[in-house]
């Protein structure tokens, strides 16, 4: 999963962060496609996306939404 391009490869709730993840387009949309159209980058979060915890983008989704529940 090293070889994963964030840019066109197809991301789904199983895909696993790697270090090689990167803010596309192409998470953005998977993103708002899992979250809503109020969905936003920020700092804290992305703190915590790049952590080096392993991950999947299910949980990333997942993660923002808990976060604007508070």
């Amino acid at each position: 999963m090293n070889n994963f391009d964030w840019h066109s490869d197809q991301i789904t709730i199983k895909t696993p962060v790697t270090n090689t993840y990167r803010n596309t387009q192409n998470v953005r949309r998977f993103l708002i496609d899992s979250c809503g159209p109020g969905f936003k980058f920020d700092r804290e979060f992305m703190a915590w996306v790049k952590n080096g915890k392993p991950k999947t983008m299910g949980e990333v989704a997942a993660e923002w939404l808990r976060r604007k529940q508070k």
